[in-house]
């Protein structure tokens, strides 16, 4: 559910650049991502972290796009999010106690313990690699390619790469939980 949710803004800003222009796009994503930080906060009551970040980027870029009226800007907004992603997420694997991907689905699980600690350093070293790559590809494809299909690699591919990633993770992380239920 929560990957639906996160996903409205993405798939507004595709909308709006489908029917209108790249600009309109970029107004709708950030209207949108500032709707969700304040819906975030006022059903929550909490703010999310990664929200915050999102819409921060998104204002300076969708901004520097808006007032130099230069569509790069807002190309580079994935690749800057994914990248400040990337850094937490490998900070927490070398100078945490908890890799970030560990405290971050470990409420998802019935049995916390069922999953090595070695199996959540792998599982965050792959995440922030994953970031880091989505980075890269994000900017190849924004320099190399026309605006429509960088909007379309936004939506379908980056969409698509980020089910595919935890489809194989959940997949992965069943094992694990499959082998505690046989130990009992």
């Amino acid at each position: 559910m929560q990957l639906f949710y996160e996903i409205i803004p993405v798939f507004l800003f595709f909308i709006a650049f489908k029917f209108y222009d790249i600009y309109v796009a970029t107004v709708v994503g950030i209207v949108t991502t500032l709707i969700q930080v304040i819906l975030t906060r006022v059903v929550l009551k909490k703010w999310d972290n990664k929200q915050l970040i999102t819409l921060s980027v998104f204002l300076f870029f969708g901004g520097m796009t808006l007032y130099f009226h230069d569509p790069i800007f807002v190309k580079w907004k994935p690749t800057i999010i994914f990248w400040i992603f990337s850094l937490v997420i490998l900070f927490t694997q070398f100078f945490s106690h908890r890799p970030l991907m560990q405290r971050l689905m470990e409420n998802a699980l019935q049995d916390k313990a069922c999953v090595p600690k070695q199996v959540w350093k792998q599982i965050n070293l792959l995440w922030g690699m994953f970031f880091i790559f989505l980075g890269g590809i994000n900017l190849y494809i924004a320099y190399h390619y026309s605006n429509d299909t960088w909007v379309n690699f936004k939506f379908y591919g980056i969409t698509s790469a980020f089910f595919i990633l935890s489809i194989a993770q959940a997949l992965f992380l069943m094992r694990y939980m499959s082998e505690e239920k046989h130990q009992k």
